[in-house]
């Protein structure tokens, strides 16, 4: 019998002094996730120099649009502004149309950007949580139009706009990307790590169906990636150039394509091709600025809760 309880009784103690330490431990866990955890100087020279090499060409844009094609052809080039930023700013205003094509390439933006957003998030939750036949396969069909350059579908995109009576019409940029594969893989990936089965399950069992439960249970969760997807997705549909250029024509211009105005001519001025480079990148840099800390905010959070 001694020998039967020796070993129970050293085992009670042992649990009694893990149940005692428990409380210790976890607070010590808690002062530690608690402090601000401090960078080494060589961090901050590695991220100041990440920062300068970032912005440069940024700087070097303002520094172009700011001179004249004489002063930028120099050995060695001005690492300075010049004192013609505002006349080259009006002049490539003036000669691109700018007013319009910016209020075109916000449009077009906007508007691709909502659709992708919302598009991507329903097909997103669909793909991860809803059970259908063919899920897979169309997933997979969606991943593999991601492998199929765009170019092999201009000739025919441009037909069809044309047959719908857009050709050369806003809308004949906008319908063709209205949802990206890209914004349903990342939402499907999100999805399914970051929305426990539980919840969708709580909502069915509450007589919910599936467009109140995407309403009330995942959009809330949903709105860091959508912030993400809408910013990626705004500026690339703001730089976009390619199809814009086939599908529009000077009358009815977006901003990259109402640049190709500047470097027209036998003689192309560097400065000012700079100059409405930099006017197209003012709105973009706005934006980040108004909505960059709530992005990055949401992002963090989403983390955080995942």
């Amino acid at each position: 019998m001694t020998t039967d309880t020796a070993p129970v009784r050293t085992g009670a103690r042992g649990r009694d002094v893990v149940e005692r330490a428990a409380p210790a431990r976890r607070r010590r866990l808690r002062q530690g996730a608690g402090k601000q955890h401090h960078a080494g100087p060589l961090t901050y020279v590695l991220l100041g120099f990440t920062a300068l090499v970032s912005l440069f060409p940024l700087y070097w844009t303002l520094v172009a649009a700011s001179s004249d094609s004489a002063r930028i052809s120099r050995t060695p080039p001005p690492f300075l502004p010049g004192p013609n930023l505002f006349s080259n700013l009006s002049r490539a205003w003036t000669e691109a149309a700018m007013g319009k094509a910016m209020m075109n390439s916000l449009i077009v933006a906007g508007a691709i950007s909502l659709s992708t957003v919302l598009f991507a998030t329903l097909a997103g939750f669909a793909f991860a949580k809803l059970r259908f036949k063919g899920r897979n396969a169309l997933l997979m069909v969606v991943i593999g139009t991601m492998m199929v350059p765009p170019q092999l579908g201009v000739v025919p995109l441009f037909m069809m706009m044309s047959d719908l009576g857009w050709g050369q019409q806003l809308p004949s940029v906008i319908f063709p990307t209205l949802v990206s594969a890209v914004g349903v893989f990342f939402m499907r990936q999100y999805f399914a790590e970051a929305l426990p089965d539980e919840l969708v399950e709580a909502g069915r069992v509450d007589g919910a169906h599936s467009l109140r439960i995407f309403w009330s249970i995942v959009l809330p969760i949903a709105r860091a990636p959508m912030a993400v997807i809408f910013m990626i997705t705004f500026v690339h549909a703001w730089n976009d150039f390619f199809w814009p250029f086939i599908a529009l024509d000077m009358t009815n211009p977006t901003v990259p394509v109402a640049l190709t105005q500047l470097s027209a001519g036998y003689v192309r001025d560097q400065s000012l091709i700079m100059a409405g480079a930099l006017l197209g990148t003012l709105p973009l840099l706005a934006m980040f600025v108004v909505f960059g800390r709530q992005i990055v905010g949401g992002v963090m959070q989403g983390a955080v809760k995942g």
